[in-house]
């Protein structure tokens, strides 16, 4: 699936999505991968079944208002020891499939919200 790129002026956008890939900026990425408006870092992690704490400890370091989880194909919802490190920096946590989760942070970053997305690749 295309998406449609409006231009916020140097911010980082989902321009794609489809099976085995993200597009961000019109960059293809094969990886599960964590974006901010500034930056783009492929996400080490093992799939939805093999998430741990430590997979988000580098989400809460980047202090986000709201993280936008995409969880690949569908939306699966994690179990909740690992919401928690977010919910102690007062962060918004949203859950969807990987196709909503790129369209809503297009949405949020183009409010000028601090919002990270972390989506799954499968």
């Amino acid at each position: 699936m295309k998406l449609h790129l409006s231009q916020s002026a140097g911010q980082n956008l989902f321009s794609g999505y489809g099976a085995g890939y993200v597009a961000v900026n019109n960059v293809r990425y094969g990886k599960s991968v964590v974006v901010t408006p500034q930056s783009v870092t492929e996400w080490q992690v093992s799939g939805f079944e093999g998430l741990t704490a430590a997979d988000f400890e580098f989400v809460v370091t980047l202090r986000p208002e709201i993280v936008v989880f995409g969880t690949g194909a569908a939306q699966c919802f994690p179990r909740p020891e690992l919401a928690r490190a977010l919910a102690a920096t007062g962060a918004g946590l949203e859950v969807m499939d990987s196709r909503a989760a790129c369209r809503t942070y297009n949405i949020l970053a183009a409010e000028g919200r601090k919002v990270i997305a972390a989506i799954l690749v499968e």
